[in-house]
């Protein structure tokens, strides 16, 4: 039996991708397949950060052509990352594709550790990235990635982009001493919050993240309603006391109509760096229970781990630190099945929509 667009693609259909759970076909990832003799090609298209994962899937896709009767298989995997849908009302900014909000409904729990490894995850997968330390009166971006000075401004109405380790920054962290304190009252935290946002020269990025403030006072919903969100990550700790505020973080999000991307279990587990000894110190199945009583999902946990605070405070986070190792892996998972869940969000169409005018004639 010949080799067909048909049976090929039937063979591509068996291809799975492992971090969606879905076939390529179904997914409308497998493109272009085109068969001469027995010689195949197709491209292949993923909607998230993949730079480690296209390799692989490239293999998979040349072993299940090859087992469907192809000599000769030329796969071209590739990534795209587009604008996905916001909160009704709101536009995506033009230089933003993608803005993911960092919440913790509490303080202490590790959120903007767990923001910069998220952003710097996306960055290693092939990802153009941003930070935005939305923290006005405990900005800590700053130090965790390790950037001095001040930023500069080529016109004098915006501000250029601090970097480093690959991700574009902005904070009011980098406008102010370190210990001179915020003394300012909502309005105006929010106001900087939304200059730091629309005024800062982000250069074609495909995510923001945005490290939030802890709380669900008024500025964080007033960031929540304002600032065109693809959608939210909720990190907590296992322990009730911190779980009764993530609660009340997620509620807040849904009341401004901003998708739950998922949970992030932070400090799940203690594993002694003496004897290996593994004890839950804040109680174990928290998230996965808020998760089952949301219907949202868990994207992953990460340990209380001694390497995860010394890296952070140095300002080399776990990502890029130690890329390699088991918490950076945990990482780049969690990453992943961010990005993978704002792909399968409705894309936004509003940058392209023609300008319409209606003039008498």
């Amino acid at each position: 039996m010949s080799l067909t667009v048909e049976s090929a693609t039937a063979a591509l259909k068996g291809v799975v991708d492992p971090n969606t759970g879905k076939d390529l076909v179904s997914t409308r990832s497998a493109r272009n397949v085109r068969v001469a003799g027995s010689d195949v090609s197709v491209d292949v298209e993923l909607g998230y950060p993949a730079a480690s994962q296209i390799e692989p899937m490239r293999k998979r896709v040349i072993e299940a052509l090859k087992g469907a009767g192809a000599a000769n298989v030329s796969a071209n995997v590739t990534m795209k990352i587009v604008a996905h849908t916001v909160q009704r009302g709101l536009k995506t900014l033009p230089n933003v594709r993608n803005i993911i909000a960092v919440s913790s409904g509490k303080g202490g729990v590790g959120k903007s550790t767990v923001a910069v490894n998220l952003a710097l995850a996306l960055s290693a997968e092939g990802a153009r990235v941003g930070m935005l330390d939305a923290d006005i009166y405990g900005p800590s971006q700053p130090m965790m990635l390790g950037i001095q000075g001040k930023p500069q401004s080529v016109d004098g109405k915006t501000l250029e982009p601090m970097e480093n380790h690959g991700l574009q920054a902005s904070s009011i962290g980098f406008l102010i001493d370190a210990d001179q304190p915020m003394v300012w009252r909502g309005p105006m935290v929010t106001q900087a919050l939304q200059q730091l946002l629309g005024q800062t020269n982000w250069r074609d990025l495909d995510y923001l993240v945005v490290d939030m403030p802890p709380g669900t006072g008024d500025i964080a919903l007033t960031l929540s309603q304002q600032v065109p969100v693809t959608g939210a990550v909720i990190v907590t700790t296992p322990q009730d006391i911190a779980l009764i505020d993530a609660r009340k973080g997620l509620k807040m999000f849904e009341k401004v109509g901003v998708p739950i991307l998922g949970l992030v279990e932070n400090m799940a587990v203690h594993v002694c760096s003496k004897c290996g000894h593994a004890e839950h110190i804040f109680g174990s199945g928290g998230a996965q229970k808020m998760a089952a009583d949301y219907g949202v999902a868990v994207l992953g946990s990460l340990p209380l781990d001694i390497r995860i605070r010394e890296q952070t405070d140095s300002g080399r986070p776990t990502v890029v630190a130690e890329p390699d190792s088991d918490i950076a892996n945990a990482y780049k998972a969690i990453a992943r099945q961010v990005a993978i869940r704002i792909a399968e969000k409705a894309k936004d169409l509003s940058l392209k929509m023609p300008t319409i005018k209606v003039s008498n004639t």
